[in-house]
């Protein structure tokens, strides 16, 4: 039953529009469970009503006429319950409604299940039979499981349809895509495709001018193809067997003119680029061996990939697919788009960012909102390979797409970003103040960086020094480790730059979501595995590296503070201090000079540090809370899964009571304790925060003069009052609320209302 449930899937899958796919998961579903009908009704979001879009078994002149309500007839009974409904006798039921031009009065029993995708129903999948029965336990569990295992499908099946129809004569219509709101702003653009190079999936549909230099380039390709597949054959002459050589040769009539070749070349005069018709050749062929019922044959569609993967790599050699011709207003749009990635685009020219996958706290997301690039992520049914040039709007407020956007929307969002540049200028009054609330309390307003140009930025804003700057950034700008003078000379800029304010420098972070392109991790759960602090204590020789080129940099400035990632255990601690203070005595040796000890602080981001927090506090000189990270452990949530961005909540009653509980251990033993996390750059979180009594918030630059308004317009004591009230409360959401109406009652209404909210309807 399974290799059947795989092969409708993958039919489905292949399947090249909307309504092939249903009309082959209809098809497929009454064959294998032997039904005499097989329906599906699809929800139509505009009318409110389950339209037939599909059947085997009833009156093929009724698809696409024949709805029900919401709540009316059994199609409407399931959709409303979201849960099976076997009957043995439909007509009986109460909520049945006979359809007359179905076709369906002999039919008795009936089975309906729905389509359910994101907790929302999409529609519901239907058998029918003449006999009255109910269907039994095993059949109801099939198309439930098919249901379940197709939802993913017909969603994204139902967006890449209505994707069709708006590129075809339908111009004026808007296509919207929900995401999860990753950076803050909206952007209008028109869209560049990110893919990895050698990612056959990820290639986009492109159309080019000139067909025949298109073929010719795909022709070179091919023949360097045919090169190297010799020369392997030539080389393995020794090694292998000539059965086992054979492959080699099938390799080679694959790439007859008559093969594959003949395919993408038609593909390319039809007016496709020559990488997106060898893709859609390529899916095509891997669809047809998936489908086989042979073992073997199935297995031969990794060589169709792998030769298509073999193609590919040699177009991209030709034409350096990489740095294609930025355009201002450029739309980045890709499955995934990481951030050693992102950093090396012309990123003057990129005005807002889309991804399929990430959530809001993804690495990538939070540069992004250092930068100030509206983005979205988490797009699930987002057909990227549709996308390149289309124009779009990005609302990174509301965590939504809006393709070929119509000339009223145009307008709307170009009154927003206008609206937003005087929001600003607005802000720049509290730039010099310092940030001090009405009743005397003094905080330190710190920023994150990680980039050059965070640097002016900061300080144009007001920033007061760096609460943590990611040395990992530069580390993903380069295809090597970066040697100790190449890291003193970032380093220098940095600390320069702020002196003699001081400069938080936390040693390498990688791991989860931060790879580095030249020291891949791969691990079944990176989020629980190798990295930040175990990373270098693994490898001293990095950390020492590192340490001695901080140590070099900050000669003569002395406002350099090291801090340690990802720590979990008093040990780390102690052997990360044994490291720095060797470092310190091997560039005092080095130079012939003193060096001073820098502060050494840590980053509490796991529980196992937050609940013993108070014994590590008297070994290091200050403490900082990564509260990105820490709410992902706290709630056992992947921030990097738009599956369940709803459930990680900063303000969730666990985590405010945690950090408050940690403030007071660390202030207990005489430290002081910030936090560097995306909650010290919100205005409704970071009025907790200020209550709790942190001595220092670290953001983005992009929130600095947000944060500092709310600190001089906040008094202290009314912040421990609403602090006072929501600690006692039970509900993440109930607490938002009462944060916000409390900003709002101030009059800082401004400070979350911000003019990007976006149209309230469109």
């Amino acid at each position: 039953m399974l290799d059947v449930l795989r092969r409708i899937v993958q039919d489905v899958n292949s399947a090249p529009n909307l309504q092939s796919a249903l009309d082959v998961l209809v098809s497929s579903v009454r064959s294998t469970m032997g039904t005499e009908v097989c329906s599906v009704y699809l929800l139509d979001e505009v009318s409110s009503r389950y339209v037939l879009m599909a059947t085997e078994g009833l009156n093929a002149e009724a698809i696409g006429h024949v709805s029900l309500g919401l709540t009316e007839g059994l199609v409407g009974q399931v959709g409303l319950r979201e849960e099976p409904l076997n009957l043995d006798d439909a007509a009986s039921h109460p909520k049945f409604r006979y359809l007359p031009e179905t076709g369906e009065e002999r039919y008795n029993s009936f089975l309906g299940v729905p389509i359910m995708h994101r907790r929302k129903i999409l529609g519901v999948l239907v058998v029918q039979q003449q006999d009255k029965r109910k269907f039994d336990a095993s059949e109801e569990a099939f198309l439930v499981t098919v249901s379940a295992q197709l939802s993913g499908v017909v969603a994204h099946a139902k967006v890449v349809g209505g994707l069709d129809t708006l590129r075809g004569n339908k111009a004026s219509a808007v296509s919207i895509f929900k995401g999860v709101p990753g950076a803050p702003g909206v952007a209008l653009g028109r869209v560049l495709v990110i893919y990895p190079p050698a990612d056959l999936e990820s290639i986009p549909d492109r159309s080019c001018e000139d067909i025949e230099h298109e073929i010719g380039l795909f022709e070179e390709a091919v023949a360097a193809v045919r090169v190297s597949i010799n020369e392997l054959d030539r080389k393995m002459a020794g090694s292998l067997m000539a059965e086992e050589r054979a492959l080699f040769e099938v390799y080679l009539r694959m790439l007859d003119d008559q093969g594959l070749v003949g395919e993408i070349i038609e593909r390319i005069r039809a007016g496709n680029w020559a990488q997106g018709a060898l893709r859609a050749v390529i899916e095509e062929h891997v669809q047809a061996f998936k489908s086989m019922d042979d073992p073997y044959l199935r297995e031969r569609m990794a060589d169709i990939k792998d030769l298509g993967l073999r193609m590919l790599a040699q177009l991209q050699k030709q034409r350096d697919v990489r740095q294609p011709d930025y355009q201002d207003n450029t739309i980045l749009v890709g499955e995934e788009i990481p951030t050693s990635v992102l950093v090396e685009q012309p990123l003057e020219k990129i005005a807002g960012i889309c991804t399929v996958q990430g959530s809001s706290n993804a690495h990538m997301a939070i540069v992004a909102r250092a930068l100030g690039i509206p983005t979205v992520v988490g797009v699930n049914e987002l057909p990227v390979t549709s996308l390149d040039a289309m124009e779009v709007v990005v609302d990174g407020y509301q965590g939504r797409l809006y393709i070929n956007p119509s000339k009223q929307l145009r307008k709307r969002y170009k009154d927003i970003i206008r609206d937003e540049k005087q929001y600003s200028a607005g802000l720049e009054a509290y730039r010099d103040l310092p940030a001090q609330t009405p009743d005397g309390h003094r905080l330190s307003i710190y920023v994150n960086t990680g980039l050059m140009v965070d640097v002016a930025r900061s300080k144009d804003r007001g920033a007061e020094g760096v609460g943590l700057y990611r040395s990992e950034i530069p580390f993903m700008m380069r295809e090597r480790f970066p040697s100790e003078e190449e890291q003193c000379a970032i380093y220098r800029y940095q600390l320069e730059s702020f002196a003699p304010r001081p400069v938080t420098m936390r040693t390498l972070d990688i791991g989860g979501d931060k790879d580095l392109p030249y020291f891949p991790i791969e691990e079944e759960n990176p989020a629980l595995g190798w990295r930040g602090i175990r990373v270098t204590l693994d490898h001293p020789e990095l950390f020492m590296v590192q340490v001695r080129a901080m140590l070099k940099a900050s000669i003569g400035l002395n406002n350099l503070q090291i801090m340690l990632p990802m720590v979990s255990s008093v040990f780390e601690i102690e052997e990360a201090q044994h490291l720095i203070h060797r470092a310190v005595l091997e560039v005092e040796e080095e130079l012939s000079e003193t060096v001073p000890y820098p502060r050494v602080g840590i980053m509490v981001e796991v529980p196992a540090a937050m609940l013993q927090v108070r014994d590590m506090a008297q070994l290091v000189d200050f403490v900082s809370v990564g509260s990105n990270d820490l709410i992902q452990y706290l709630l056992a949530v992947d921030r990097n899964n738009p599956r369940v961005a709803d459930i990680y909540n900063a303000y969730h009653p666990s985590v405010l009571r945690s950090i408050k509980h940690m403030v007071d251990e660390v202030h207990a033993e005489g430290k002081p304790v910030g936090i560097c996390g995306e909650m010290a750059g919100d205005p409704c979180t970071a009025t907790l925060l200020l209550a709790m009594g942190f001595d220092s918030l670290s953001m983005s630059s992009s929130n600095l003069l947000r944060i500092k308004k709310l600190v001089c317009e906040m008094p202290l004591a009314r912040a421990r009052a609403l602090l006072d009230r929501v600690l006692v409360v039970d509900s993440g959401a109930v607490i938002r609320s009462l944060v916000e109406y409390e900003l709002e009652d101030m009059g800082l209404g401004d400070l979350i209302r911000r003019p990007g909210r976006g149209p309230a309807s469109t």
